[in-house]
Formats: structure tokens, sequence, C-alpha cells
């Protein structure tokens, strides 16, 4: 992947890793522990696959040219993404899939607020429309009865979901910039990393992973979903702007809905269904942009 990518190419890319992130509520359900160490495994096996990666390349040495504040970038991002995943898994611990699927899909709508303040991109009044689209559809498909929170438990996690997705507009933002010297596998490694130093107190005091179905719903996070769709999205983000890119995320909620109709029986209804098709309109329009000078 260390070939130019068109913009074109970068937004399929994204889209694609959007998708296949529709499957974590699939996968997360079979592991019955705590959101830290469930985050701790996903890193730790992303780590592997990353360094595997960049050993059979021969890039390690890219490594050592990092400058040291690109290092101490790299390291803020991996604390970044640690906080982020924790912050998500615990909300759908706590309150309903939907309220923490809708609130966490607020992060698009930050990352379009924070892209021209960090990313030195110039506001692009063109993604406020597919925005919109994309984020009314995914509350269509939550739906109000989805939205119904009783207790406090609830109403943290709801808060949870919210704080994952300011993390993660904070991810993406500074991410854009990060990879403009640093090379993707070499930023999947060092982020995966310091994500995993961070959460390994939790990996060596709370009950860990017992089954073989749990090791292998987390090393189908750590390796697919994570190492393998990280670069996907991340050399899609290289070559397209922060907003577009955090818009055709939505993509990850039509899939979990899709895959829940298919894997667990759940069924889709014409909310559903109407949701997802504006999700997919803000898509289009996005892959439609040429990308602004």
């Amino acid at each position: 992947m260390g070939h130019a990518v068109s913009y074109r190419s970068g937004l399929a890319r994204i889209a694609v890793a959007g998708v296949v992130w529709g499957s974590i509520p699939l996968l997360s359900r079979q592991v019955d522990t705590s959101a830290l160490v469930i985050v701790f495994w996903r890193v730790a096996l992303a780590f592997a696959a990353a360094t595997i990666i960049l050993l059979l390349r021969r890039r390690l040495s890219d490594v050592r040219r990092l400058t040291p504040r690109r290092l101490l970038g790299l390291s803020a991002m991996g604390v970044v993404l640690a906080l982020n995943w924790v912050l998500f898994f615990s909300a759908l611990q706590l309150t309903s899939v939907a309220v923490a699927v809708l609130l966490t899909y607020t992060g698009p709508v930050l990352v379009t607020a924070l892209s021209p303040l960090v990313t030195r991109e110039p506001f692009d009044a063109r993604a406020l429309a597919p925005l919109g689209f994309a984020l009314a559809g995914t509350v269509v498909i939550v739906g109000p009865a989805g939205l119904a929170l009783s207790g406090g438990t609830h109403l943290l996690g709801a808060a949870l979901a919210f704080a994952s997705a300011f993390t993660y507009s904070i991810g993406v933002v500074v991410a854009k910039r990060l990879l403009e010297g640093i090379p993707v596998p070499v930023y999947m490694a060092g982020e995966t990393l310091v994500a995993s130093v961070v959460l390994l107190p939790a990996m060596l005091l709370l009950p860990g992973p017992s089954t073989a179905v749990e090791w292998g719903s987390l090393a189908t996070l750590g390796v697919v979903h994570t190492t393998g769709t990280g670069l996907l999205f991340l050399t899609g983000l290289r070559a397209v702007r922060a907003d577009h890119a955090a818009i055709l995320t939505y993509a990850e909620p039509v899939a979990a809905v899709l895959f829940a109709a298919a894997f667990l029986a759940e069924p889709l209804t014409l909310p559903t269904v109407a949701g997802g098709a504006m999700v997919v309109l803000g898509g289009v329009l996005v892959a439609r942009m040429e990308p602004t000078p």
C-alpha cells in the first residue's frame, strides 16, 4: 500500500472499512469480559499483525526515522485510540446498542467542525448535505424506541458514547496531520503498541477470555477489524479530506443493521431500510464530490 492512492480509491477504502466495522458488535457479544480486556487484546493482536507486515516489507528502519515530535504525536494517538474504544465498548455494555451507536456517530459531525482547525483543510460546505443525510438516516435506523433511556446506568452509557464520539473526532483529524510524515504501517504499529501498554494493567488484573470462541473473536477483531481495516482506512485518509472520510464511516451502522438481520435474525423494518437508504445517499454524494483544490 505504498503507492499513491487516488481520491476515489481512498473513499472506496474508507467505505469498505466502515462496512467491515459493522460486524464488530457481533464479535464483541461473543466475548464475556471487561471492555478494557477486549480492547487490550484487540490492540495487542493488531500490533503483532502490523509488526509482521513491517518485518515482511523490511520497513522497520522507517521507525528509526521518526522525529521526536512525531513519536510524541503517535504516542498520544495510541492513548486516544485506547480511550476511544474503551468508551465505546463500555457504552455498549451500559446502554442499548441503538443509543451507543447514534451518539458515537455524532463523531463525523465533530470531525467536520474540527477539521478546518486542525488539518488546515478549508471548510467544505458541500459536506453539509451528505452529513445531514447520513446523520438523519442513523437517527431513523435507531428509532424513538431505541433512544429510550431509563435509569442512571443508561445515562452513563449515553455519556460514554458521546465521549467516544469526541475522542474519535480527535483521532481522525490528528491522524490526518500525522500521516503526512509517517508511513501507514508504522503509524498502525506505533499506535497499537502504545494502546497495548496503556491497557496492560487491565489485562493483568481482570479476568480474560477463556474459550476458543472468545479467542477467535478477539483475533478477528485484532487482525481483521483493526490491522486490516485500519490499513485501508488510514491509506484512504491520507488521500481524502478528513470530513469526507468521516461521513463515509456511516457505512458502519448500516452494515451493523444488515449483519444483525443476517446473523441474529433481527427484523429489517421499514424505518431501518429508509434510514439505511439515507445513509447510502449521503455516501454517494460524498463519493461524487471532486477533491477541493
